[in-house]
């Protein structure tokens, strides 16, 4: 019971074979709302992000569906439990957006887009980050949302039987290339305001390959 609200299970008990995982069935049993417009949410989340494999996007929609704030990064190859990841992403969500947990009731969404080689189909890492996206809405005052998935035949929302070729895993390399010739002259760099230096990221960035976006 969290904000007088029955989830459903307990959000910190494992599954039946002692790991913290969820599988299609269980995770069809979640009820994650459906999204309005997959494709366009996909591509939007793609272009603010350009995921690579191995990388992770969470995002937050508001109650009319737009993304209110999103946040990449790259977590450690070794980890491969779902309260590790759980722990992630509750770290990611507490520094782009502030928590729910003082509504009666939640009206916003978590979503979660994880980029990755291999098979388009459910595999067992897909069921840890399941389990920790489930997680950590909950313990954000979130709705638990769609589970995405980037692979090198396009995105698929699991569970939901809908997909595209496009964006996929390796369409990060189409994105622009950000170099030093687009910085601004020297002039404007020493016009900024004294005690922020020219490409400080205003939030501290748990991963070098985390980005964070929002509105």
């Amino acid at each position: 019971m969290i904000n007088g609200i029955d989830r459903g299970r307990n959000p910190f008990t494992r599954s039946a074979d002692g790991r913290r995982s969820l599988d299609p069935e269980s995770w069809a049993a979640v009820g994650a709302p459906l999204l309005r417009d997959p494709r366009e949410f996909v591509t939007e989340l793609h272009q603010r992000h350009l995921p690579q494999p191995g990388s992770v996007v969470i995002s937050v929609l508001d109650a009319l569906h737009h993304v209110a704030a999103s946040a990449s990064f790259t977590p450690r190859p070794h980890v491969s439990d779902g309260w590790q990841h759980r722990n992630a992403l509750l770290a990611q969500l507490r520094q782009v957006i502030p928590h729910d947990l003082r509504r009666a009731a939640p009206t916003r969404t978590a979503v979660l887009l994880r980029c990755r080689e291999g098979v388009a189909g459910w595999t067992e890492q897909d069921g840890a980050w399941m389990w920790a996206l489930r997680d950590a809405a909950a313990l954000h005052g979130l709705r638990c949302g769609s589970y995405i998935t980037l692979t090198p035949t396009g995105w698929q929302t699991l569970g939901e039987g809908r997909g595209g070729r496009s964006p996929h895993s390796g369409s990060w390399a189409d994105g622009p290339v950000h170099t030093v010739t687009e910085l601004p002259p020297r002039s404007a760099r020493e016009e900024r305001t004294p005690g922020r230096s020219w490409g400080q990221p205003e939030a501290p960035a748990v991963e070098p390959a985390r980005r964070t976006a929002a509105r």
